[in-house]
């Protein structure tokens, strides 16, 4: 009732008192947020005929992957297809045109996942400017998670207020359906979606690495893990983009704001080597006194798992032209992750984020230039680093340095479907994890979480740096449903825990979920129907005509005319191994199963006729049935 009052008042203010300065811009689809998942959702759904507007706060689209993440985070390749892998094969086929195909620079993109941050943003532009008629994309445009920045009736969302940053100015931005694309989920929040911020608790849903936990880098929980639930919201950092070419390189300057006290702990580490890997289990005081000693005499570290020089600060991943991906060090207690700092970063206002992004950005400089020229670290130590340096070729217009901060984790909503660790874990050993057979993507990567504070005195990492292994799984059309709001998507604030949101937080599921997303906006629009209800069997149907990958199966990519036949099927159950086998014959365990799914009497010769015969019978039996 609340917010029809507030939706009435809006209206009118709109005509008479001019609050609003433009009339509603008005569009099939709103999305907010120009990361990977907004992008896809505007493609996907220009595909299907229908008008986007993509609204985005800073001054470039790209998200992440466009601001250093160039080393994209899959574990299987193969399981998440449609306009990611189209995304990664134009890399690639940037890469062949301009340097040739047997280039070093073709050789290190690694097929089109290894990238440059330019060249991400080209391409994201490349594919948007192909779909220039149905999507306009705009940039600059703040959207605040505030009440009166969004008019709702009825459970839907009427229109959404946006603040142009250039003019100042308010811009009214109306819709059919509304994407929220945003690492954050403002949009979601302002439309009254149920979240969640911080970690449950072990108990809750019995998931690896929940709640406080202490561990030594991929190990088990050490002394202190007590799975209690908390507000902690894993780290953010910067993804830098740097390089050791001279030609190329610029010197990192102490920032103005440079304070020496936030790194003075990594001085004790060098000079000792100790790091938070599993094998610092066996190390002792007497090893690390010793290799003080072998570093003072010119040395190098010799402590199992430490490193040395810019990898003592970083992890590095070779990118094409000599740059690279330089992350936070997952073995080190101090790096570019600035744990704590950015718990308030979910649920505040755009004007303490940008106060934490300068913060962060002087931090991640500061710690760089320290390496480079404290006095109390070993010479040779402070040469190795000063190799090193931003990219010239990159961010001409922000001092080389990345545009955006890496929000790894921000609301995560509570959506028709909560998807948990479980979702990602196999049922048994070699089996596949459950199978969700509404599922809009497949996917693959570890429950991954960086920490969640800083350094503790007697504490073997910092707490919630955690890393579990996973199996391809299926994501279900529930994670980006929100329960009371009918024309609203929300494909990257994904509905899950902390632990099993780690794993769908990665760009190549975001940027499916995103294709999803477009998809199902357009069948709603068709169909006139809430988002909850589109047809989920049309919803798949169109993915895998777009040729993505729903449950993944070794022996099978999206270019096999046998692809949508198992995608079906499969998510029915008739394949439930990791390969579909086409070309083999027909066992009696096979026969058995298929007789019992199958509404039609099956009659095959065992060891004779080949499975891909009569799952072909299968399916045009159901795609015949759908026609009567």
């Amino acid at each position: 009732m609340a917010k029809n009052i507030l939706c009435s008042l809006l209206a009118v203010l709109l005509v008479s008192v001019s609050a609003w300065p433009e009339e509603a811009k008005t569009y099939d689809i709103v999305i907010v947020g120009g990361n990977p998942g907004g992008i896809m959702a505007a493609i996907a759904s220009a595909r299907q005929g229908k008008t986007s507007v993509i609204l985005e706060r800073s001054s470039h689209i790209g998200g992440l992957p466009a601001n250093g993440l160039g080393a994209t985070d899959i574990a299987t390749r193969g399981a998440t297809t449609g306009l990611f892998a189209e995304f990664t094969s134009r890399v690639l086929a940037y890469y062949v045109d301009k340097y040739g195909e047997n280039s070093p620079q073709v050789k290190t993109c690694s097929d089109g996942f290894h990238f440059e941050p330019s060249v991400a943003s080209l391409v994201y532009g490349e594919m948007l400017a192909e779909c220039a008629d149905k999507v306009t994309v705009l940039t600059m445009r703040q959207f605040d998670a505030e009440s009166e920045n969004i008019c709702m009736k009825d459970d839907r969302i009427e229109y959404i207020r946006i603040l142009n940053r250039v003019t100042g100015e308010t811009e009214v931005y109306q819709g059919r359906i509304f994407i929220d694309a945003t690492y954050e989920g403002d949009l979601g929040a302002a439309a009254g979606v149920p979240f969640r911020v911080g970690r449950e608790s072990k108990d809750e849903f019995n998931e690896p690495g929940a709640g406080r936990t202490y561990e030594y880098w991929k190990s088990l929980p050490a002394a202190g893990s007590t799975g209690e639930a908390d507000n902690a919201v894993q780290a953010y950092n910067y993804r830098v983009c740097l390089t050791d070419d001279p030609a190329q390189r610029v010197n990192i300057e102490k920032p103005a704001s440079y304070n020496r006290e936030d790194y003075v702990s990594l001085i004790e580490d060098v000079w000792t080597g100790r790091n938070t890997w599993k094998e610092m289990r066996e190390v002792t005081d007497e090893m690390l006194q010793e290799n003080r000693k072998r570093i003072a005499s010119g040395g190098k570290t010799a402590i199992p798992g430490d490193s040395w020089g810019i990898m003592k600060l970083v992890s590095l991943t070779a990118l094409p032209n000599r740059k690279t991906d330089a992350n936070n060090q997952h073995g080190a207690f101090l790096s570019t992750d600035l744990p704590e700092e950015n718990w308030p970063w979910p649920t505040s206002s755009w004007e303490w984020r940008d106060r934490f992004a300068k913060r962060l950005r002087d931090y991640t400089l500061g710690l760089f230039w320290f390496a480079q020229h404290d006095s109390m670290l070993p010479v040779h130590f402070r040469e190795e680093v000063l190799k090193w340096g931003l990219s010239k070729g990159e961010y001409k217009d922000n001092g080389y340095f990345p545009r955006q901060v890496y929000v790894r984790e921000g609301r995560r909503f509570e959506g028709v479907y909560f998807f948990t660790a479980t979702d990602a874990l196999p049922v048994a050993p070699g089996k596949r994890p459950p199978l969700h057979r509404n599922s809009i993507t497949a996917s693959h990567y570890a429950l991954d979480s960086h920490a969640a504070r800083k350094r503790e005195q007697g504490r073997v990492h910092l707490d919630g740096f955690i890393s579990y292994p996973t199996r391809p799984y299926t994501v279900p059309y529930g994670v980006i449903l929100p329960p009371n709001v009918d024309n609203l998507l929300l494909p990257v604030p994904v509905s899950g825990s902390h632990v099993g949101f780690s794993t769908l937080r990665m760009e190549p599921c975001w940027m499916a979920l995103g294709q999803a997303a477009g998809v199902a906006a357009s069948l709603a629009i068709d169909d006139k129907c809430k988002v909850r209800n589109v047809d989920i069997a049309a919803l798949q149907a169109a993915l895998v005509k777009e040729k993505a990958t729903l449950i993944y199966y070794t022996d099978l990519t999206p270019d096999s005319p046998d692809f949508a036949m198992v995608q079906y099927l499969g998510l029915k159950g008739y394949l439930s191994g990791w390969e579909a086998r086409l070309e083999e014959p027909v066992s009696r365990d096979d026969l058995d199963l298929w007789n019992a799914l199958s509404a039609n009497k099956l009659n095959v010769r065992l060891g004779e006729t080949k499975r891909v015969d009569v799952l072909r019978q299968i399916y045009n039996a159901y795609l015949s049935d759908k026609t009567k």
